[in-house]
């Protein structure tokens, strides 16, 4: 039932900005924290930026902050990753990710996207 689509990557040129988005469904989407993940080639999937439900707390892994942006629009179910200043060090697949508690369990389920790959030239 949670469906998580991301989309707007692409190739860039080193510097340049790409916006992407995880588009939501299935869950109450205006009462969980949103991540985004990346993935590169032969490393582990790492946590990018984190933003709260009413998107007023946001939180940014050291490799990109003051580069990328969170932002959700809780009427639209959908949050947006804005990306300026690309490095191709930022080339990965982007995933969005939610974390939902059930009543059964103290941990939550992760739900992810397909992914969206962004690839930085030089």
């Amino acid at each position: 039932q949670v469906q998580l689509v991301e989309s707007g990557g692409g190739l860039v040129q080193l510097g340049g900005s790409l916006r992407l988005s995880c588009a939501a469904s299935g869950f109450t989407f205006s009462r969980n924290v949103i991540y985004w993940y990346r993935q590169a080639p032969g490393k582990e999937r790492e946590l990018v930026a984190a933003i709260g439900s009413a998107g007023g707390t946001r939180n940014y892994a050291d490799s990109v902050k003051g580069r990328f942006t969170i932002s959700r629009d809780n009427a639209k179910n959908t949050v947006y990753l804005q990306m300026n200043s690309l490095q191709p060090e930022d080339t990965a697949t982007y995933y969005c990710n939610v974390q939902i508690y059930y009543s059964t369990s103290s941990e939550p389920a992760y739900y992810w996207g397909q992914g969206t790959q962004v690839t930085v030239s030089s």
